[in-house]
């Protein structure tokens, strides 16, 4: 039997007979099952294709055969080696990323309980079709969106749908009462998703999976797409261009060759060996290293990556869009203040007398007009009460009876318990409920509401939902039938509110420090939202905008808007998305955080999405890149920190290849040219592309960030990753070792070596200068002396596995041989070191002069 409505209407559950099993097996086959639209992950061999769709690897496959088709197995086995490395780092990331999120996922979907054939079935979730009868408790997930049939005092936690963290009441179906979306009292509706937190229900299911209102905003989340990351962009052109001026520059070399040797396969040969010295296949490499391992380095700070190229986007990010609940906040109302004997009082969980003497009946009351084990928020806030040295003193009660309780209703939103005492000679009335309710039940004149007024507005103007609690006593043995035929008094008002999380505050603050913009977009009211942004430590409070201000506003009106305001409040999820467009056309870098479905198409637009991994929805953490997987605001903080990092340290490993492939090129290109010896063969390279440039990415990786990488604005969104400044400093290093390889070779040719001497001096000394350029491209402020002091242990062993390599190679005759090598003696040896050195020194000199320049008034302004 089902208690329903103030009237306690009686429905007998054994007359409703239910779905058959037959119209159950049918309306599977209409309406499908019960899930929201998922997203098709891809397979081992869609990842692959994906990887080998980039020119790079593509080139890179080609050389390879074409190697293999002239008989030179090991450079082709290699080369091959090396793409196949790159796509097994590529696929393994992917494959764990996809694992940790599926692992992160609640289940598919919530147990339902039904009516079918005339029995009270418990089944999976999605496995409800359109027609079923749904019985709905406390504490219970609702499956699907229906209409209420009968109810017994219903409030439902709509939060994950509206962004209001207070629970709504729920009436049943009546003949007038239209459809209207989620949110507000009094509706016969309940949604897909939401949660029961008091009260009983029978409800008929009307809509299931993309038909409901979660599914229907996974609908909207595939129109929704998402541009390719800046630097994919930035360098996928820049891979293009070097690309065809490199298999130019090989076509030149083959002809050339060709002709003026008349030898074409060792012009074929010389020519690939080019191309390949001049590709920076490193590029994309480095891109994949850097990500991958940026993204299990912000695993460690509780950020899950689920779009890679995100990382990269995180240190340009202008302006962060954060959701209030459960987010900013606990989505978890607290005591926060108490009015009573006319005056105010704060209570201090923490605190010795967290309830005020004044407030000990106030609380001794709200108590006891609660359930037992509660659901309800505010409930279970007042329940907590008696957790602390309140609940040692002679107000709590847990031996009394519970006699019977008048639920709240449309006509009086207030409810009472009656409790009885243990010697069972005193009956005990508590009520709660709205100020304006309990007011009512005490009969207040005129004059005593409009007091009751202006408390409630000091309590609501903190931001606060405010119950007002009252009291009675009863000695006859038959209870009245309504809340009004007893005689109430007033005892005071109690104020909740949803925490702030710890910490949000210096976030916030750190923040505006790296020149980031904080935005509250939130479906709560304005007051409410304004308080939570002053607790914040918001700029521009004042300027709130509602929702009902953002239908007035045109797109270009609200892109002007958003440059100054900074909460918006009472927002709808379409709204939300329109917010994050005109951003974005505002040319800022947006992230949006957010935990529920009405956050998810957001959460898909903006540059990088943020969802919450513990409280978050399955259709909010499709949505997004990242996933905050201790639901911590701060971890934000952390990933843009990490991010700004990563993109410093991408910045110079790009800058160090692009160095480095210079005078590889240059001592590939020139021999040919001038009818020299040929130094460089497919070895040498696959040498220093295998052993030397991915293994420095992962140096560059692991270097720590700049001192005041949190202190900077973050860079414009135009910016691109090669700088007029950036090249010009990467081509000068370049040349310059160019310059001094160039010299060693000339001096041992000029010396009369013989060709495989030649090679092996000229070969050290790009080696040793290809360390030595990681060793000043760790900072461009601080000098080598300075950085060696910042323990790398990546670059200890890229160092030691070099030198090793090289050492193996002179002592071993086959390797020897392999590379074409000679021994040397020891003191062409020291003039291979001296002339690496020396092509660094003039770099170190322009990072002292810089330093020093930018100090000069520095200086005259302390004169």
């Amino acid at each position: 039997m089902l208690y329903c409505g103030i009237t306690m209407t009686l429905i007998d559950i054994e007359t409703i007979q239910g779905l058959s099993r037959d119209q159950v097996e049918e309306r599977i086959k209409t309406f499908g099952y019960n899930e929201l639209p998922k997203h098709k992950k891809d397979g081992i061999f869609e990842v692959i294709l994906e990887v080998a769709r980039e020119p790079m690897f593509l080139l890179l496959v080609t050389s390879g055969l074409i190697y293999f088709f002239l008989g030179d197995i090991t450079e082709a086995v290699m080369l091959m080696s090396f793409v196949l490395v790159i796509i097994g780092i590529t696929v393994y990331q992917e494959r764990k990323t996809e694992r940790a999120l599926e692992a992160l996922r609640n289940l598919s979907s919530p147990r339902a309980l039904v009516i079918r054939d005339g029995q009270q079935r418990r089944i999976a979730g999605r496995e409800v079709v359109p027609g079923d009868i749904l019985i709905l408790s406390e504490g219970d997930r609702v499956p699907a969106d229906g209409i209420l049939l009968s109810s017994n005092n219903l409030t439902v936690d709509e939060s994950l749908l509206t962004g209001e963290s207070v629970p709504v009441r729920k009436i049943p179906w009546t003949e007038g009462l239209k459809e209207q979306a989620p949110g507000g009292d009094d509706q016969p509706f309940v949604y897909s998703g939401t949660l029961i937190v008091q009260g009983q229900a029978l409800a008929e299911v009307k809509s299931t999976g993309s038909g409901t209102e979660m599914g229907k905003i996974g609908m909207v989340l595939q129109e929704v797409g998402r541009d390719d990351s800046r630097l994919k962009v930035e360098i996928s052109s820049m891979v293009k261009i070097i690309a065809t001026c490199g298999l130019l520059l090989c076509l030149i070399i083959v002809i050339i060759y060709g002709i003026g040797r008349g030898d074409w396969i060792s012009g074929l040969l010389a020519g690939i060996t080019l191309a390949m010295a001049i590709l920076p296949e490193e590029f994309p490499v480095v891109l994949t290293v850097f990500l991958a391992l940026g993204a299990w380095r912000i695993s460690e700070k509780h950020v899950l990556t689920r779009q890679v190229p995100a990382i990269e986007t995180l240190g340009s990010a202008s302006v962060l869009c954060v959701d209030k609940t459960g987010t900013l906040t606990l989505n978890k109302m607290t005591v926060q203040s108490f009015f009573a004997d006319d005056e105010f009082c704060e209570h201090d969980g923490a605190g010795e007398n967290s309830v005020p003497d004044s407030c000990h009946e106030l609380s001794e009351y709200a108590i006891l007009a609660c359930k037992r084990d509660p659901f309800d928020p505010m409930e279970k806030a007042l329940i907590q009460l008696s957790e602390g040295d309140f609940g040692r003193t002679e107000h709590i009660h847990k031996d009394w009876k519970l006699i019977t309780e008048y639920p709240l209703s449309s006509d009086l939103l207030a409810m009472s318990n009656v409790w009885q005492s243990p010697d069972g000679r005193e009956f005990i009335i508590a009520a709660k409920g709205a100020p304006e309710a309990i007011a009512d039940l005490c009969h207040f004149s005129e004059q005593e509401q409009k007091k009751l007024a202006e408390q409630i507005d000091v309590m609501a103007s903190k931001g606060l939902r405010i119950l007002g609690v009252a009291k009675s006593s009863f000695t006859i043995s038959e209870l009245p039938r309504i809340q009004h035929d007893f005689v109430f008094t007033f005892l005071g008002l109690i104020g909740f509110a949803d925490p702030v999380r710890p910490g949000i505050a210096e976030a916030v603050s750190e923040c505006y420090a790296a020149g980031i913009k904080i935005i509250m977009i939130t479906g709560d009211y304005p007051r409410t939202a304004q308080n939570i942004a002053d607790q914040i430590g918001l700029l521009h409070t004042d300027n709130t905008v509602t929702g009902t201000d953002l239908t007035e506003c045109s797109d270009d009106d609200l892109k002007e808007r958003l440059k100054t305001a900074t909460v918006f409040a009472r927002a709808v999820p379409e709204q939300k998305l329109r917010i994050v467009r005109a951003l974005k056309a505002n040319n800022e870098v947006v992230v949006m955080t957010g935990d529920g479905v009405n956050d998810a198409p957001a959460l898909k637009s903006a540059d990088i999405g943020i969802a919450m991994g513990g409280r978050g929805t399955d259709v909010a953490r499709e949505a997004s890149s990242l996933v905050l997987l201790d639901d911590n605001f701060t971890s934000i903080v952390s990933a843009v920190r990490l991010g700004r990092r990563i993109y410093d340290n991408l910045k110079k490993a790009m800058a160090y290849i692009f160095s480095i492939h210079i005078p590889i090129a240059g001592m590939s290109l020139i021999p040919v040219i001038f009818d020299m010896p040929l130094i460089l063969m497919p070895m040498h390279i696959v040498f220093l592309e295998l052993i030397i440039d991915p293994t420095c990415s992962i140096v560059f990786e692991a270097e720590k960030e700049e001192q005041d990488i949190m202190n900077r604005p973050p860079r414009s969104a135009d910016e691109r990753l090669f700088t007029p400044k950036t090249l010009f400093l990467s081509l000068m290093q370049g040349v310059v070792v160019l310059g001094v390889v160039m010299l060693v070779y000339l001096y041992s040719l000029m010396s009369g070596f013989l060709e495989t001497e030649v090679r092996t001096m000229t070969f050290i000394t790009i080696v040793l200068a290809n360390l030595l350029l990681i060793l000043t491209n760790r900072s461009w402020s601080e000098t080598i002396i300075s950085t060696i002091r910042t323990p790398n242990t990546a670059m200890r062993w890229v160092f030691a596995g070099t030198i090793c390599s090289l050492v193996l190679i002179l002592a071993i005759p086959a390797l020897r041989d392999l590379f074409r090598f000679s021994l040397i003696p020891v003191e062409e040896l020291v003039t291979c070191v001296l002339a690496a050195s020396v092509s660094v020194l003039w770099f170190e000199a322009w990072k002292i002069w810089n330093v020093r320049k930018d100090q000069i008034p520095h200086i005259f302004s302390g004169i």
